[in-house]
């Protein structure tokens, strides 16, 4: 166990940062998994509507540091071409 001050705060911040970052991407995660399950039911409004609130959480976690732009920009392009997919 860390003994020097400064590193006892910096052991509680990275926990604090790490518990933020694991519910982002468990929000992220149901979020996608409700764009997925309307499409699998060719519910095209109820999918284009959960794509809009995925899109959101994505676009936030890259604000926060969670994600890195490309990772967010391969997540949104994944589920958006899902749901054009069923739009045709």
């Amino acid at each position: 166990m860390a003994q020097i001050k400064s590193q006892i705060k910096r052991i509680g911040t990275n926990e604090k940062a790490r518990q933020r970052n694991v519910a982002y991407r468990s929000r992220i995660s149901t979020q996608s998994k409700k764009v997925r399950v309307a499409c699998e039911k060719k519910d095209v409004e109820a999918a284009k509507k959960e794509l809009q609130l995925a899109l959101k959480l994505i676009d936030k976690s890259v604000t926060a540091g969670v994600y890195t732009r490309n990772t967010a920009a391969r997540k949104k392009s994944s589920l958006t071409k899902l749901v054009n997919s069923l739009a045709k």
